[in-house]
């Protein structure tokens, strides 16, 4: 019967984990430990800003300060533990010397929250709010100056209350049409 691979949380220094995952890769292949350390991942999911107009996605890190390594727990031991934890801005695994494995349904959690944003679901970083005063920037009503009224995140839709006339009128757009008033 074959070891079922667990995975282990490994602290370092926040704003450095893509550089240390790409460090322990390379040390892993140079090794030749990949029968036991099987994956590295930083857990991040995709999120967008609007900025100019323009959606623009990235990855923002889900645990800032964290890497998660997946092993066979049997030969996770000793010198490769040795070897990880040494590397430059890597602090300890959690367990520091025993390290030791995360939950499996924690570990499910973390990786589903990964899988889900690579279906590109991507969340808003900075959300609009009802009462927050934005600026369109796209359309008929473009440079005109509104609040809003009413948020649709699943319709990336707003409901903008804009002044027509000296009146209040009320204009629907989607996300890419306006940005936030800075």
């Amino acid at each position: 019967m074959e070891e079922e691979r667990r995975w282990y949380s490994l602290r370092v220094i926040s704003g450095k984990e893509k550089k240390i995952k790409e460090r322990m890769e390379l040390e892993i292949q140079r090794s030749g430990w990949g029968d036991f350390v099987t994956q590295i991942l930083v857990p991040s999911e995709k999120v967008y800003k609007i900025r100019n107009g323009k959606k623009v996605i990235m990855e923002r890190n889900i645990l800032p300060g964290y890497i998660l390594v997946e092993a066979y727990p049997s030969k996770f031991s000793g010198e490769i533990i040795q070897t990880l934890s040494g590397m430059t801005n890597v602090i300890h695994f959690l367990g520091r010397n025993n390290p030791i494995p995360m939950q499996q349904s924690e570990a499910n959690r973390m990786l589903g929250k990964v899988d889900d944003s690579q279906d590109l679901v991507e969340a808003m970083i900075e959300p609009y709010l009802v009462g927050e005063t934005i600026k369109i920037i796209d359309g008929p009503f473009n440079d005109f100056v509104g609040d809003v009224k009413e948020v649709n995140e699943e319709k990336k839709k707003l409901t903008v209350i804009v002044k027509i006339f000296g009146r209040g009128t009320e204009v629907e757009l989607n996300f890419m049409q306006v940005e936030k008033q800075t």
